[in-house]
């Protein structure tokens, strides 16, 4: 016990834990969603942000009570698993919803990374050149999660505290030459509350990182303390950066540029409305916000592939590990199906899958905690609202999908089959109680 302990002192404090959570939400989020969110519901955007921020706090409610019972790296996965140990084949799908849903979120920053980048350079402005920069960006943080635990953590707190102050910056900026009548009347006649709460329901993944700090579970010190800590603060950042750059972009620059240049919308109108200065700030703020997306998802998401397959829902060799922790085959996977989501699909279908697959397993997770409440010693008021919140959440956006984009939709739904397929013939094969 006491060779654990110096273990953990020597890895992950809470200032690295609330890092990695917001390496996995800001970055990929203000950045991804603004434009979709604007073309939809228009100056309500900030609403629909503002209410996926607390929706986000009641699924994070029931995540910290569990990661305290449980006490278990593997989180969504490993929690489902403890609390109903009969129902394997559930719990291998969950697993594998669970992992490709976070390779969806890794795809999804990537991708907004290149968008950045080769918006800037007019030669590779092109889809093929921005998937080659999706898939180089994956390459370098996967070997940099390869190398050491301790070395991604430091680059992490570095990475993710620079970009808190440059976004913050560049609120200002837009602030200082936006008019706050540009975001009158909030809401617009496309804004009913069916819209915002269905937008609010695609921003969702924007706010998924912060599980991610319970996949460190064993190479954090005092995680008893540290995950709500690390968990809640997180969310409150997250929405409050996400809240004031949306109030800020829509007061300056003008909905019809977001909306034409989404996959870059923050980059579209900088020189226009902030100069060369102002430009080169938004590019390097959006860079760096997505890096360290990329870098916490892949340590975190990788932990979980590693636990699954120890368990023999995937492939036994991605639950091997190096140096103690490192789960080099999972992250090597992760990376290679990232780019191939990339290859394969645009930003709106990679949002809106790891929206979804995110809402069913935090729902998974609030009715999991409402089972076993007593254990947990969780409010029933808040586990209530959690489920019913997110069952709602899950209804709009598989209702949006279905009446705006039939083709998109079963695109992710053979996804989904695929993934079904995969973790039912590993439930059967693998029997953990056999190994």
């Amino acid at each position: 016990m006491v060779k654990l302990t110096r273990k953990r002192k020597k890895a992950l404090g809470l200032g690295e834990l609330i890092a990695i959570a917001l390496g996995g939400m800001v970055g990929g989020g203000i950045f991804s969603i603004l434009g979709i969110a604007t073309e939809n519901i228009g100056n309500a955007t900030p609403v629909a942000i503002l209410i996926g921020g607390v929706l986000a706090l009641f699924a994070a409610y029931s995540y910290v009570k569990l990661a305290l019972l449980y006490q278990d790296e593997g989180a969504t996965y490993s929690f489902f698993k403890k609390a109903f140990p009969q129902s394997k084949t559930t719990s291998s799908i969950i697993g594998w919803l669970i992992v490709f849903g976070y390779i969806s979120t890794l795809a999804l920053y990537a991708f907004t990374f290149a968008s950045y980048f080769c918006s800037q350079i007019e030669a590779l402005n092109h889809p093929i050149w921005q998937k080659l920069i999706s898939g180089l960006i994956i390459t370098i943080f996967a070997v940099i999660n390869l190398v050491s635990v301790k070395g991604m953590g430091k680059l992490e707190d570095l990475m993710v505290y620079s970009k808190i102050v440059i976004l913050l910056f560049i609120s200002g900026l837009l602030a200082g030459k936006g008019d706050i009548q540009n975001l009158l009347p909030v809401f617009e006649s496309q804004s009913s509350l069916t819209q915002i709460l269905i937008v609010s329901s695609i921003t969702f993944v924007a706010y998924e990182g912060f599980q991610l700090v319970i996949h460190a579970y064993n190479e954090m010190a005092n995680p008893q303390k540290n995950i709500p800590k690390a968990i809640y603060s997180s969310i409150g950042i997250a929405t409050f950066l996400y809240l004031i750059l949306a109030i800020a972009a829509l007061a300056t620059i003008p909905k019809e540029i977001i909306i034409a240049d989404k996959e870059y919308a923050l980059a579209a109108g900088a020189k226009t409305y902030l100069g060369n200065f102002g430009q080169f700030i938004v590019i390097f703020g959006a860079l760096l916000a997505t890096s360290s997306a990329i870098s916490g998802t892949l340590f975190g998401a990788s932990r979980l592939m590693a636990v699954v397959a120890n368990d023999g829902y995937f492939p036994r060799p991605l639950g091997k590990k190096i140096k103690t922790y490192i789960p080099h085959n999972a992250i090597i996977t992760m990376s290679i199906f990232a780019f191939v989501l990339l290859a394969t699909g645009g930003l709106q279908v990679i949002l809106e899958f790891g929206s979804i697959t995110f809402i069913i397993v935090s729902l998974l997770m609030a009715y999991t905690n409402f089972r076993k409440r007593q254990e947990t010693h969780s409010s029933l008021l808040l586990t209530s609202v959690a489920f019913f919140g997110l069952l709602l959440a899950g209804l709009l956006i598989v209702y949006f999908e279905y009446t705006e984009n039939k083709e998109q939709f079963l695109y992710i739904i053979s996804i989904y089959i695929l993934l079904g397929l995969g973790a039912i013939f590993y439930s059967k094969k693998n029997d953990p109680e056999r190994v």
